[in-house]
């Protein structure tokens, strides 16, 4: 049966990495972890400490301080293989992943997978003749000598490639290799792996033209793997799911692609948002589960590349269709409170806090202050909130860990009652009717802006029955709306008919639903 190697380049974080080890490795797996030479000390011998006990994790060899572009990642990786093949005899893959990636299938599934498949999964594209590079330098990586980084020393770097230029000091490709270009998210067989530390004891020359090319780790091991393996033998592909928008930049994955994901004909992805926090959690838990089926759909790019388009026409936040779990889930039971008064619901749900166990948050979409657990960034905005709506209510029953949630919506959200009430979960309504008295309609006018403090007394006169219209309109809009399960409070009404309502609609004893109804103060303006 396959075991994985996995060889970790990481920089940051050491209690992600702490952790993503010890999922890893958990399942009989291994991995090799180089941390990066220019990252703290202190947090490379905290990773050492913490995974001192585990045998299934090795370090690189030496610790090299690393640059984007530069061949420093290279042979990074190169230590980290030759600790990895020396460490662990029994590896068969070995199988290059970041601190950004995280696995999207099961353990079991990946060694499957492997055991299936007796080949390299690696992109090794033809330098020149394809168009892998879409925006930038192509052949001047090659052609010309880069001992700068571009991003740290950006004028030197292209002083010394115009130089080069000028003085007409190109160089050749090695005759007998033929430079192969694509992603350096690679999993390699471990005969591979082998051939690939022995050629390079033993090509100095290659080695030598490697270390001053211009991004060698997105052509080092393409072209040697094509070089050394029969061409039958290699699927041109990498196994790590990863997108990029049209400037060149990664697509960062967040809380609602869990389900895009794991559609994908993939065992990893990268890059997972720092502040997917609910998409980590999940995905932590999945590697080491056992018989989970995947259905595999592979639309991922198509998709995407689809939303981004309709966001250059100004429809960029269509709904996640890619989401297969859109639905809140068919056992669950969303209530919602409707109240024009919004301090009348509170008082509600305070009651019904005090009574029952069922999490109860005000005005979500509402209140940007309303308070909300740390759901990876969803819940930071009224605008992040309305958009992700279902990922959100999704998230909050996990949070809670309960099939029932109410909330308060104003009464002029129809189009989020709609919504809701069109999913596979039960949803039922509670609608409170409140009296309003001109002096409450004028302080509404004033909240919502509507009138200022210098607004003449006349003009509120002619203004407050335009308000009161408007609050019976959105009233009788949700009456006419056919909701199924629409219940129905009402300031005129006694307690025993409030509480036969809320008895219906939070499912409680006449006795529970009494206790709350016969609050005393709950309409007090």
């Amino acid at each position: 049966m396959a075991k994985i190697a996995y060889i970790l380049l990481c920089h940051k974080d050491p209690e992600a990495i702490i952790q993503q080890a010890e999922r890893l490795t958990a399942a009989g797996d291994y991995m090799a972890i180089h941390f990066d030479g220019r990252a703290a000390l202190e947090d490379y011998q905290l990773i050492r400490a913490e995974l001192a006990e585990n045998p299934n994790v090795a370090f690189a060899g030496k610790r090299i301080k690393c640059g984007w572009g530069e061949w420093s990642l290279v042979e990074a990786t190169l230590h980290a293989l030759r600790s990895a093949v020396e460490e662990f005899p029994r590896a068969t893959h070995f199988y290059m992943l970041s601190g950004d990636c995280m696995a999207v299938k099961t353990a079991e599934y990946a060694h499957r997978f492997l055991d299936q498949h007796d080949k390299d999964f690696i992109e090794s594209f033809d330098f020149f003749e394809s168009d892998w590079i879409k925006t930038g330098m192509k052949e001047d990586r090659l052609i010309y000598r880069h001992v700068f980084n571009e991003r740290k020393h950006k004028q030197l770097f292209y002083w010394s490639h115009g130089l080069q230029k000028r003085l007409g000091l190109q160089r050749e490709v090695p005759a007998d290799i033929q430079v192969q270009i694509g992603s350096q998210w690679w999993c390699l067989r471990r005969r591979t792996v082998e051939w690939i530390l022995d050629f390079t004891r033993k090509r100095r020359d290659v080695m030598r033209f490697f270390r001053t090319t211009w991004i060698p780790d997105e052509t080092f091991f393409q072209t040697l793997v094509r070089h050394l393996i029969p061409e039958g033998e290699i699927e041109t592909r990498t196994l790590t799911f990863l997108m990029f928008t049209d400037y060149g930049m990664p697509v960062n994955f967040h809380n609602d692609h869990y389900d895009l994901l794991l559609s994908q004909d993939f065992l990893f992805a990268r890059k997972i948002s720092p502040e997917a926090t609910e998409l980590k959690l999940r995905l932590g838990r999945l590697y080491a589960a056992q018989g989970v089926d995947f259905q595999i759909s592979n639309e991922g790019r198509g998709l995407y590349k689809f939303l981004a388009q309709r966001g250059r026409i100004g429809r960029r936040f269509a709904p996640r269709f890619w989401e297969t779990e859109s639905s809140l889930g068919r056992e669950r039971e969303l209530l919602i409170v409707i109240c024009k008064k919004w301090h009348v619901a509170k008082r509600l749900l305070e009651q019904i806090r005090q009574v029952t166990n069922i999490p109860a948050i005000e005005y979500l979409f509402n209140e940007e202050d309303t308070p909300l657990p740390d759901l990876g960034g969803i819940q930071a905005a009224l605008m992040k909130r309305t958009r992700h709506r279902r990922a959100l209510m999704r998230m909050l029953f996990e949070y809670y860990e309960s099939d029932q949630l109410i909330i308060c919506l104003d009464p002029g959200a129809i189009d989020l009652m709609n919504d809701f009430d069109s999913d596979r979960s039960s949803t039922r309504f509670l609608q409170i009717e409140c009296e309003f008295s001109d002096d409450y309609l004028t302080g509404h006018a004033h909240r919502v802006g509507l009138a200022g403090e210098r607004t003449p007394q006349l003009t509120l006169e002619r203004l407050l029955p335009t308000i009161r219209n408007d609050i019976l309109h959105e009233a009788d809009r949700i009456r006419d709306a056919g909701f199924s399960q629409l219940f129905q409070m009402r300031e005129i009404s006694s307690p025993e008919e409030n509480a036969d309502q809320l008895r219906g609609f939070l499912g409680l004893t006449e006795e529970k639903a009494m206790q709350i109804a016969g609050t005393h103060y709950m309409f007090a303006d």
